[in-house]
């Protein structure tokens, strides 16, 4: 019995090992990006609604910001109001839209940020905490790994992401063991 637990410890601890390097050393990367990269969005249709500090865009909308591409039937951007902050066009004056303070997906929504891709029915991304909420038929993949749950949060300004799932449930991961390049030396 307890080779069986030794036998078991050893490749988790292994595995445990290979993940925290790896984020150890793409950490110095992601925090270089800097969260002040400008959104790129692409839809259908886009709806403003200043007086709500909202943007819809709807029908196929993506939006990029450096590494990351959030995919989506919907979404909705949503900006802080800030009292006082005023523009003036012509003769009237309007609300200056604020900082983001959140988007929301609805419909299909995907997240990819660069080998990793969380999908779900709908999403929540908050700017503050930098966190990616997704629920409905949540799944979080990186090239063949598989994990799947209720919910799936991506933190994307640390490179990780978390599953997690009801008391009912539980969450379902594949994960395939890392294939080692071999090179080979040309005499």
């Amino acid at each position: 019995m307890t080779n069986k637990k030794i036998f078991l410890i050893l490749p988790l601890s292994i595995l445990l090992a290979g993940s925290i390097l790896y984020a150890k050393d793409n950490s110095t990367i992601i925090n270089k990006m800097s969260s002040n990269e400008p959104y790129e969005i692409v839809s259908n249709r886009m709806d403003a609604f200043n007086e709500k500090k909202l943007v819809v865009f709807s029908g196929n909308a993506i939006a990029t910001q450096g590494d990351k591409v959030l995919k989506s039937d919907q979404l909705l951007f949503y900006y802080k109001h800030e009292a006082g902050k005023k523009d003036k066009i012509g003769a009237k004056e309007i609300e200056r839209t604020g900082e983001l303070e959140r988007i929301e997906a609805k419909g299909n929504v995907s997240v990819t940020q660069g080998e990793r891709i969380a999908t779900g029915d709908e999403a929540i991304y908050v700017q503050e905490s930098g966190q990616i909420i997704l629920k409905g038929n949540a799944v979080l993949r990186e090239g063949k790994n598989v994990i799947k749950g209720d919910r799936v949060i991506v933190f994307v300004h640390e490179n990780r992401g978390t599953v997690e799932s009801n008391p009912q449930k539980r969450v379902k991961a594949k994960i395939y063991p890392q294939e080692k390049n071999e090179i080979k030396k040309i005499n």
